[in-house]
């Protein structure tokens, strides 16, 4: 089936609100994208200046001390025993994942692909590429006979939802049911914030509790984007299902995907040390604590943001409106109209902008608020 006709990239309908906003006598403060603004950590840094003399072509599987590391990885940051060499393999970045992984897994025309109602939308577009169709449900009962790929995202983007080990179990569960392979995008995972997440880790679906030690057809996604701002790296990762993994390997290694030997090495110091990513969880805390409550005093209503990199937020009117109002403040936002069809009311706020510009959003939406 040959590739149709794609919807407009739906981010440059922002582009009037942003000339709006860039009016700002204050200048524009930016929380639309998730895009790191802060230093990759120089530990990482170095490691790359390293391997610069990267005279011969990289593995596709990852050289075997990157392996090594994201098993050890798994093992120590996110409670998950019993992957091996075998059962990873390093990407270039996670949204070229994301989007082919479909058609690397055989998904076609008839088939199914089923992702969360409040969606980053390449799941959606992923789907597309490979011919077929996208169901957004976050009901496990409601998947159809034809599914043949579940995608988890915990913590969400754009909601910031967290998924228990029980959510994650009762999903497998359908998911193995109807036969398909399911995929958890944890990108987010050292971000867990709120209620049993302020000290316990976030889950994952390759959790021995939610998967009794078999990986079959189950995987997850990690990306070094947001915990070690490396997001110009493209550097991330998929781990699980052995079947799977070697199915992926095998097309990638045709296609000549392969991440570049000096990121490679970055990668593996940046997982071998935890300080930075303990740092950085603490600036984006900070953030959060000052945009919060400036969003509530100014009407907004935060609903689940428990975990992630953003506040998804709602004054109980059409989305477009809300980013109108923020515009009109000098703040720039996502509207959930990006993200589905099913919150048109809610806006999604990244805690991705400098301290100062955190703190200049803050202050206009107090000043709006008459605080």
């Amino acid at each position: 089936m040959a590739l149709g006709a794609l919807p407009d990239y739906p981010w440059d309908l922002m582009a009037p609100y942003r000339e709006r906003a860039e009016a700002h006598e204050g200048g524009l403060a930016d929380l639309s994208i998730g895009s790191p603004v802060d230093p990759t950590p120089d530990v990482v840094r170095e490691a790359l200046a390293r391997a610069t003399d990267a005279h011969a072509y990289p593995q596709t599987t990852g050289t075997p001390a990157l392996r090594e590391a994201i098993v050890a990885w798994f093992t120590r940051r996110r409670a998950v025993t019993g992957l091996d060499a075998a059962s990873v393999l390093p990407t270039i970045g996670s949204k070229e994942l994301v989007a082919l992984l479909p058609f690397m897994l055989g998904v076609g025309e008839g088939d199914v692909v089923v992702h969360p109602r409040a969606a980053y939308p390449t799941y959606e577009m992923g789907a597309l590429f490979a011919g077929a169709r996208a169901f957004a449900s976050d009901v496990p009962a409601e998947w159809p006979a034809a599914t043949k790929l579940v995608w988890l995202n915990s913590p969400g983007n754009p909601d910031g939802r967290v998924l228990s080990v029980d959510e994650l179990r009762a999903a497998r569960s359908r998911a193995l049911e109807l036969g398909a392979v399911i995929v958890s995008d944890e990108c987010y995972a050292e971000l867990g914030w709120d209620g049993r997440w302020t000290d316990e880790p976030v889950p994952s679906l390759l959790d021995p509790r939610v998967t009794g030690g078999d990986t079959h057809h189950t995987l997850a996604i990690y990306s070094l984007s947001k915990q070690s701002n490396m997001a110009g790296y493209r550097a991330a990762f998929i781990a699980g299902c052995r079947e799977s993994i070697a199915r992926l390997t095998n097309v990638r290694k045709h296609a000549g995907l392969m991440l570049p030997a000096p990121l490679q090495a970055a990668m593996v110091t940046a997982l071998g040390d935890d300080e930075h990513v303990r740092q950085q969880k603490g600036r984006y805390r900070e953030r959060r604590d000052i945009l919060r409550p400036a969003l509530e005093a100014a009407g907004f209503r935060i609903d689940r943001s428990e975990g992630g990199l953003y506040l998804w937020a709602t004054e109980g009117r059409d989305a477009w409106d809300s980013i109108g109002r923020l515009a009109e403040l000098g703040i720039l936002a996502g509207p959930g109209h990006f993200y589905g069809v099913h919150y048109p009311e809610h806006v999604r706020l990244s805690l991705t902008a400098s301290d100062e510009r955190i703190s200049a959003a803050a202050m206009r939406l107090l000043a709006a608020s008459g605080h």
